[in-house]
């Protein structure tokens, strides 16, 4: 659901690459004239990913189709498969869910913590069983999953870690980049997120070489590279696109600043936010560690009337998940009789997505702040 005045301030942003227009342009001419006519897979996604390992610091990056492919390419690498259980968020994307049973696999819903949104590891513990072979913690909206707590849990009883860090590429917590915590992480560049471009994509990242090695080999039909047409094990077709990762590594310099602008926005928005709680609008937890900035949320005790609100006054809004995971028809069948959510539910009742993209203006931030408040407190 997303209310969109006609004018005002977007949610998205509708001119989000046009800076970059030229550049973009003069990357399909390159691609499409080069005499190697190469377009997936070639000298540039090996670009992108060396400038990605680089700066994480990661031992492998290994580029794919899209996010969901990613997470989907981890869990075939780990073998996980059928018999087994991977623990997941009951509040959160489709795919936390859909890429385990798509390996056979059954996924196991814990509940969320109510501030962050993101899985308890409390919740999480108690599930575990002698099935369970992976815990797969997803950061939610603007705040990192309790990763510390995870890697503990993952010890204690001998599971794989994956973290579901599609949304944080750019969030560190305790030092640490997201995607970096588990055996592999993952990140999205679908154009909405904080290093988004103009189609699908996503990488793997990951501090275990001989993971990220077998993860490049399943992306591209279970083929090792140079070795076309010799398939070591049953993959996908997940493969990156030539002219997406030039553009990707000509766009990737202003990534920190942009980056640097969505903290900003969202600081602002805890502050005007924070006397709110009382009143029926509670923002995320506060402080800059642990953050990453791709989606700024309230929780709305009247989300509606409080969308309305600012529909009226030009401020378009999103809400993301309307229903918790296991409330779907497609994952029903994963769902206990008679199990609840309570937590997963009432984020998905109240979870209210405000504008928080690099391109707004200070005044534009403050219209909408000045609205959240108004409303708050002229319901008290």
């Amino acid at each position: 659901m997303t209310l969109s005045p006609p004018a005002g301030v977007p949610f998205f942003p509708p001119a989000l690459f046009e800076a970059d227009r030229t550049a973009l342009v003069d990357v399909v001419r390159e691609v499409g004239l080069d005499p190697e006519q190469r377009f997936i897979l070639g000298r540039r996604t090996e670009a992108f990913e060396a400038l990605l390992r680089e700066d994480l610091k990661a031992r492998d990056v290994v580029a794919c189709s899209s996010g969901t492919s990613a997470l989907a390419l981890v869990l075939r690498a780990l073998d996980i498969g059928p018999g087994d259980e991977v623990i997941v968020p009951a509040f959160g994307c489709a795919p936390l869910a859909a890429s385990v049973a798509g390996t056979g696999a059954t996924p196991v819903f814990a509940d969320i913590l109510p501030d962050s949104m993101t899985m308890d590891p409390d919740q999480a513990e108690r599930l575990v069983t002698g099935r369970t072979r992976a815990v797969m913690p997803a950061h939610m909206f603007s705040v990192m999953a309790d990763m510390p707590r995870f890697v503990e849990l993952a010890g204690r009883h001998g599971l794989r870690l994956v973290e579901d860090s599609a949304v944080a590429q750019g969030g560190v917590l305790r030092g640490v980049p997201a995607g970096l915590w588990g055996e592999a992480g993952v990140y999205s560049f679908v154009q909405v997120k904080t290093c988004g471009m103009p189609g699908e994509g996503g990488v793997v990242v990951t501090r275990d070489a001989e993971l990220g090695a077998r993860v490049r080999m399943l992306r591209n039909h279970g083929q090792l590279a140079g070795q076309r047409f010799v398939h070591h094990a049953i993959g996908l077709n997940s493969r990156f696109d030539e002219i997406q990762a030039a553009f990707q590594t000509h766009r990737y310099a202003g990534f920190p600043a942009r980056l640097a602008r969505r903290a900003e926005i969202a600081a602002y928005y805890t502050e005007r936010f924070t006397p709110l709680a009382g009143l029926g609008v509670v923002p995320p937890p506060p402080g800059p560690d642990g953050r990453c900035y791709y989606v700024y949320t309230v929780l709305a005790q009247e989300r509606e009337a409080l969308g309305a609100h600012l529909a009226e006054h030009g401020v378009a809004t999103h809400v993301y998940y309307p229903r918790p995971l296991p409330a779907h028809r497609a994952f029903a069948p994963y769902a206990p009789p008679g199990a609840r959510w309570p937590r997963a539910e009432e984020a998905a009742r109240r979870h209210l997505a405000l504008p928080v993209h690099h391109m707004l203006s200070d005044a534009q931030v403050e219209h909408v702040a000045d609205l959240v408040c108004a409303f708050a407190t002229g319901r008290s």
